[in-house]
């Protein structure tokens, strides 16, 4: 029984026209509610239309095209917001302007666009040791005085025989042979030796090869220096380096390879033009919550930041240590350092990584550019002159749609020779 009192109870009649009243009253409510939706969704559309034609969808920022300079290069051929252009010159001539550019936001570049002007060679007096500059097309030679050699008159001649005779001793001076036909005297030297003097008083005198191959625009007899011997010659190497099985070529030695540590324990030996060096990389000491391992002897890792810490997150990921050796006088551009990224699997990689140089002694003698889209390449564009050390610190930072995830720093020590083999 459903009503346990029947006076106080509605009939099946009542009941009914209530539930009809209630549906219809729902029904009203939901046409209201889907009419409200309609109109909604009418007016959205309607102020996405407005606003897609005020407001057309915006272009890239890009900067104008920047010319290669005459008797100059180029690197770079982006023109996209934060792209990098460098500038270098050929011998002979200076940049007039920045030697990079930035491309802004607003569509401009940082600086202007540079030129190459051309140089007086001797102004930067490279002569040495009292030498004289003369200068040539594009080019200069040094007039070097007594005792000096070298394109530069940077080595001392070496003339005296091994034994340390002079020229004037018995050893390079002789007597010539001679024969009497048909009433007169012919007089011959041996080979290395010339005839010297008036007939009957000649003299036969060590040629000395070393200074007569010494002139300009003669072939080089010796890679380094040249030692004059009566009637021959030899040559010899700089500390450091073996004469090679042709008697002129030198090669360098590496000390690090011998049987005896040349090193102190704990660190590494790096064989350097006619020389090494020991070295020990050591990672940044840490600071707040930032803080670094060492993997290998030559790589540091960040150890994971705490999830609230945006600044522990733009620090190095990674710190690597590298090291070259590099005669004087290398021919540029050369490449000198490659640096790469590579995903670990199972994980997306970055689909953009942006290069530059972040540190150093470099004084503007290297660019780095993108060769492919996943590496970066160090490039000696200003020739090297020994001896010396440079250090540069290569940063690759990586992306992931945009949004940044990463940096890597390679710091790359180069050691260049007082020689250019």
């Amino acid at each position: 029984q459903l009503c346990p009192e029947p006076a106080n109870c509605l009939s099946k009649q009542q009941l009914l026209s209530a539930i009809r009243q209630l549906q219809q009253l729902l029904k009203g409510q939901e046409t209201r509610f889907a009419e409200g939706i309609r109109h909604m969704k009418s007016r959205l559309a309607a102020l996405q239309n407005s606003v897609s034609r005020v407001v057309p969808d915006a272009l890239p920022v890009s900067c104008p095209a920047l010319n290669t300079p005459a008797d100059g290069r180029k690197f770079g051929s982006k023109y996209l917001v934060d792209h990098e252009v460098h500038f270098t010159c050929n011998p002979g001539f200076r940049l007039v302007g920045p030697s990079s550019v930035v491309c802004l936001p607003n569509g401009t570049w940082t600086g202007e666009q540079p030129h190459c002007r051309g140089i007086s060679e001797c102004s930067s007096q490279p002569c040495q040791n009292g030498g004289t500059c003369v200068e040539g097309v594009n080019q200069y030679r040094c007039i070097c005085p007594p005792g000096r050699t070298g394109n530069r008159c940077q080595h001392q001649a070496q003339t005296a025989a091994p034994d340390g005779s002079v020229a004037g001793d018995s050893a390079f001076s002789r007597a010539p042979r001679c024969a009497q036909v048909e009433r007169a005297q012919h007089c011959s030297c041996e080979a290395g030796f010339h005839l010297s003097g008036a007939a009957g008083d000649s003299v036969c005198q060590d040629v000395n090869e070393c200074e007569l191959y010494g002139q300009e625009g003669r072939p080089r007899l010796c890679m380094h220096a040249c030692v004059n011997t009566p009637g021959s010659y030899r040559c010899t190497c700089p500390s450091g380096y073996r004469t090679l099985a042709d008697g002129k070529s030198c090669e360098d030695v590496d000390e690090c390879v011998g049987l005896q540590p040349v090193c102190p324990q704990g660190t590494t030996c790096i064989n350097t033009g006619g020389s090494f060096q020991c070295v020990s990389p050591e990672c940044p000491e840490g600071s707040g919550n930032v803080s670094y391992v060492k993997t290998s002897p030559f790589q540091c890792e960040r150890n994971p930041c705490p999830m609230d810490s945006r600044p522990c997150r733009h620090l190095p990921k990674t710190i690597s240590f590298h090291y070259l050796s590099l005669p004087s006088n290398l021919k540029t551009p050369v490449t000198l350092f490659r640096m790469a990224t590579a995903s670990a699997p199972g994980r997306a990689g970055p689909n953009s990584l942006r290069f530059g140089i972040v540190g150093g002694n470099s004084r503007g003698h290297f660019v780095m550019q993108r060769s492919d889209r996943q590496t970066g390449e160090l490039i000696l564009v200003q020739t090297l002159e020994g001896p010396q050390t440079l250090e540069v610190d290569v940063d690759m930072s990586e992306y992931l749609d945009r949004s940044f995830q990463a940096n890597h720093v390679s710091k790359v020590t180069i050691f260049v020779s007082p020689y250019d083999f």
